[in-house]
């Protein structure tokens, strides 16, 4: 007969509950300081709920009224050091952190401080999107950052925070220190591909992350019984060799306790934890009104959970141990409700052309318009100073080099002069250099800054970018393919590209993301793309492409000193070319924003990058046509050679863009557009595009050809344009 044997988990998964006794042992401090913070949440989003309602507070209200124990007993104890972030609903999260962070104990007859008061105003005007809030006012209410305090920025994508978590926390291990990362998120986000993709790779890597799961029991509407077949969502740990503990939220001790046993584990080095609390938000998903109006739940249930309110819990168990009585409570609340009206008399006025009694923000508080796009890319005044170079300038040994050699090569010397970089993709770290040759040697040479990921790109991708924004490494990411970053597109735009400004334009976000185009071996429509035009309408990216291996290593040099995130496209048809690149001397640049002009010319302009320089010289010389050939190198729209395109323009009165991707994702598409409005009056007819059609490559040998641009397609539009030469 078959025999069932039943598998036990390798880590254990558990329900912590408090009992009287640890109540009556705990430190009256600890107890004080959670009623402190519970009342001054409860009354922060009781105030913002009222401004909402008077239709001041732009955008949604996400509160947190009724989840409070949860924020509140997870992160009391904390040091500033680790690190916090969550979700849409984070008020709660951001306000504990930075509660502690200004007072890790609170006296409960002296509770709001000068600072604390600041600190409250300061929320309330990012919530409100003003000036003086953290990121002046661009956050909002779903994107809190307080970095000093180790909040490390709440986030409006449902688990889009959770990778980004990850990454700090590996910082935090690979630093030398035994802090931990906590990262929030509700019920919702335990089905997001992003989290459960986390959950593998801190494990895998013994990341000290705490995955807190807010389980309100409802997505909106949605219940979780609906949602999924599990509903004790702290299972979703256990199959990934993670403890998880299942804890009341409603009951912040119990909570406490949790996350000691959460901390033990982080901190000896042990890797992540989950721990699922079971709360309850008083309100619908956005606003001041009960889900109960929405139909979605019942009076009755609300009423039961408002009966375990953690206000009330942990009040009335101070009260049993004599801690507390009703009056001292009652002075708690009237200093908490006192703090929050103080800070709405600053920032808010009588409305001179409302109602009676109605109040608007005071105009000098909205940052100024011209801030609008302040600090979508850094000044790039981090490069001054450097070292640039140009290959016909260069006066150091130079050797014929494979293109892929020399961009191992130029890796390797960049590890070696800063030991901050680390790499990390998919095979990066096996196969004598990754997939194509790029990471050649350098494993061998730094075992533990080369990391071989699991086929997870949310994961890595956001890891990467959470190790960014903590500044305290700088990553290289390979995404084998273009089209795989796709799968990570929440992460590269909404997350990494959007940090620097979405956060009030002075963080820094230094990222590198490689990728190689495909186009022409063979690998049909999920792997050949060109990312440029994608990338080149996303706000925050910088993007630079090389069309030999001497601009490669200095292009990537600049890359890798930026304070942005650098996409560096590669092409498989380069990699094993030949040119001249240095033998030892790798450490110039080439400086930001420049194009070069590889072939003078007179009568026509083309714009090109990557493969495609190459083919436009083959394609001019059969033509004949006295073009200036232009490698753009920087594609991005700051980075542009504006000058040296213009400069080329009014020389020849014509333009043509080359490249070789699918017609719909063309790159040449916002250019051609962005050099006519620049440079109508110097072009004489409109501006030329070679790309490739409107399919994806496939894998048929003879339609791959024809869906991408050759040298012939270059030839046949140089020779289109010199027929039009002359024409009015």
């Amino acid at each position: 007969m078959t025999q069932l044997v039943d598998l036990q988990p390798l880590e254990p998964w558990q329900e912590v509950r408090s009992t009287p006794q640890d109540w009556a042992e705990a430190d009256p401090k600890l107890l004080e300081t959670f009623l402190g913070q519970l009342h001054l949440i409860r009354a922060f989003e009781e105030e913002i709920l009222e401004l909402s309602g008077q239709g001041l507070v732009h955008g949604p209200a996400h509160s947190s009224v009724g989840q409070e124990g949860g924020a509140v007993g997870s992160i009391v104890g904390l040091r500033s050091s680790d690190g916090v972030n969550g979700s849409h609903r984070g008020h709660h999260q951001f306000l504990a952190k930075a509660i502690s962070h200004i007072s890790p104990y609170l006296d409960l007859n002296n509770l709001v401080s000068e600072e604390m008061q600041a600190m409250l105003q300061k929320t309330a005007a990012e919530i409100l999107g003003l000036d003086q809030g953290f990121s002046h006012g661009r956050g909002g209410s779903m994107h809190l950052q307080w970095l000093e305090a180790g909040a490390l920025g709440t986030n409006a994508i449902v688990g889009g925070g959770v990778p980004l978590a990850a990454g700090n926390a590996w910082n935090q291990l690979h630093s030398g220190t035994d802090d931990l990362t906590i990262s929030y998120f509700g019920d919702g986000a335990v089905n997001i591909g992003s989290v459960l993709e986390s959950m593998n790779l801190t494990a895998a890597w013994n990341v000290p992350l705490v995955f807190f799961i807010e389980n309100n029991l409802y997505a909106v509407s949605t219940t979780v019984a609906e949602a999924t077949k599990e509903d004790r969502l702290s299972g979703r740990g256990v199959g990934f060799g993670i403890p998880s503990y299942r804890v009341d939220g409603m009951d912040p001790l119990a909570v406490w306790k949790a996350m000691r046993l959460a901390e033990s584990h982080a901190r000896a080095g042990k890797g992540p934890v989950v721990i699922e609390a079971e709360v309850y938000r008083f309100f619908h998903q956005n606003g001041a009104f009960p889900g109960s109006a929405f139909g979605y739940r019942s009076k009755e249930e609300e009423e039961s959970w408002r009966a375990r309110d953690p206000l009330e819990r942990v009040a009335n168990e101070m009260k049993v141990i004599g801690l507390v009585d009703d009056d001292l409570v009652a002075g708690v609340r009237d200093q908490a409700v006192a703090a929050m009206k103080k800070f709405s008399e600053q920032l808010l006025e009588p409305d001179p052309e409302g109602k009676e009694g109605s109040r608007r923000i005071r105009p000098e508080l909205w940052p100024p318009a011209e801030f609008v796009d302040y600090g979508v890319r850094s000044d790039a005044s981090e490069l001054q100073g450097a070292r640039t170079e140009e290959l016909e300038n260069f006066t150091g040994e130079l050797k014929d080099t494979r293109f892929v050699d020399a961009i191992a090569n130029g890796i390797d010397r960049a590890m070696e002069r800063d030991d901050r970089i680390v790499i990390l993709g998919e095979d990066v770290h096996k196969l004598k250099g990754g997939t194509n040759g790029a990471t050649k040697g350098i494993p061998e040479k730094y075992p533990d800054r080369i990391l071989g990921t699991p086929i997870s790109e949310n994961a890595f991708a956001g890891l990467a970018g959470g190790m960014a924004l903590d500044g305290r490494f700088r990553p290289v990411v390979e995404f084998m393919y273009p089209d795989f970053m796709w799968v990570a597109a929440d992460q590269v735009f909404n997350q990494i590209g959007k940090a620097r400004h979405m956060f009030g334009g002075e963080g820094k976000v230094p990222l590198v993301l490689r990728t190689k185009v495909a186009m022409g071996s063979g690998y049909g429509s999920q792997h050949l793309m060109d990312p440029a035009g994608i990338f080149a309408t996303a706000p925050g990216w910088r993007i630079v492409a090389a069309s030999n291996p001497f601009d490669y290593v200095g292009l990537m040099n600049a890359a890798l000193a930026l304070e942005d995130p650098v996409l560096v496209i590669e092409h498989v048809d380069l990699y094993t070319s030949r040119g001249p690149a240095p033998v030892d001397d790798l450490d110039y640049q080439i400086e930001l924003g420049k194009a070069k002009v590889v072939r003078p010319g007179q009568d026509l302009t083309v714009l090109t990058y990557m493969n495609m320089v190459g083919k436009s010289l083959e394609a001019v010389e059969q033509t004949g046509l006295d073009a200036e050939v232009v490698d753009l190198r920087w594609l991005d729209r700051a980075s542009l050679d504006w000058e040296t395109i213009g400069e080329s323009i009014r020389k020849t009165n014509a333009v043509m863009i080359v490249e070789q991707g699918v017609q719909g994702t063309s790159y040449g598409t916002w250019l051609s557009d962005e050099i006519q409005r620049r440079f109508f009056d110097y072009l004489d007819q409109p501006v030329l595009r070679v790309h490739g059609r409107e399919a994806s490559p496939s894998i048929s040998k003879v339609l791959e050809q024809e869906a991408i641009a050759k040298t012939e397609d270059v030839v046949a539009a140089l020779t289109a344009a010199k027929a039009g030469f002359g024409r009015n």
